[in-house]
C-alpha cells in the first residue's frame, strides 16, 4: 500500500474517527477515575490501568495500519481530547 492508495486513505479516515471516539472516552473517563481515587476507591486503579491499556491497544492497531493510519488515529485522539477539554473548561 502507498500513501495515495484508496485503501490506505479509507483506513486513515476510519482511524481518525476511531481515534476521535477513543480519545473522547479516554479523556472523559479521567475525571470520574480521579474522583474515585480521591475517595479511596481501589477500583479506580484497575480502571486507570484498563484505560491506559485500551488506548495503548488502539494506538498499536493504528500502527499496524501504517504511518498514515497512525498519524490520522493520533490526530483523532487529540481531537477527542479537545472536545472533552472544551466541555470541562470554564
Amino acid at each position: 500500500m502507498t500513501l495515495a492508495d484508496p485503501t490506505t486513505l479509507g483506513l486513515a479516515a476510519l482511524a481518525a474517527l476511531a481515534g476521535l471516539a477513543a480519545g473522547w472516552v479516554h479523556f472523559a473517563s479521567l475525571a470520574p477515575i480521579a474522583r474515585m481515587l480521591t475517595q479511596g476507591r481501589m477500583l479506580a486503579v484497575a480502571l486507570q490501568v484498563a484505560r491506559l491499556a485500551v488506548l495503548g491497544l488502539v494506538l498499536w492497531g493504528f500502527a499496524r495500519g501504517g504511518a498514515l493510519v497512525l498519524v490520522a488515529g493520533a490526530a483523532g485522539i487529540l481531537a477527542g481530547r479537545a472536545l472533552v477539554m472544551r466541555r470541562v473548561r470554564p
